[in-house]
């Protein structure tokens, strides 16, 4: 488990949310809408983020000092809000990559189990009733 208060990693949802945002903020600072256009692009689009939730999350990498903030003033549009990572974010980054690593290979492993049990070809009619 993670000792890093500042990282939820662990929680598959909003920790892998949370990297992720991180990853895109390592590129380059970036606003909230280009954080969502990149969040869609990395996971090929099967994550379509609220604004609300993306916002609050940011919010509190903030608060929990991952990230910092600017407002970028526009002499066209809006203004809007630029977020930039912090050394806190890097490291909240590298460990959670790490615990990542550390539990690819249990995916494989299931990955695995998966191809040999549950694909078409290979399920037959072992589907139902099978004891592990």
């Amino acid at each position: 488990m993670c000792r890093n208060s500042n990282c939820s990693c662990h929680y598959p949802g909003r920790g892998l949310i949370q990297l992720l945002i991180l990853r895109i903020l390592h590129e380059k600072p970036a606003h909230g809408y280009q954080i969502m256009e990149e969040l869609s692009k990395i996971t090929l689009e099967e994550y379509a983020p609220e604004p609300g939730a993306i916002y609050t999350m940011l919010r509190r990498m903030e608060e929990r000092g991952m990230v910092t903030s600017e407002w970028e003033k526009k002499e066209a549009g809006a203004d809007r809000r630029v977020y930039t990572l912090t050394e806190t974010g890097v490291k909240t980054l590298r460990e959670g990559l790490k615990m990542m690593k550390k539990r690819r290979q249990v995916i494989e492993n299931l990955l695995q189990f998966y191809e040999a049990n549950f694909t078409e070809e290979k399920r037959g009619d072992r589907s139902v009733g099978k004891s592990i």
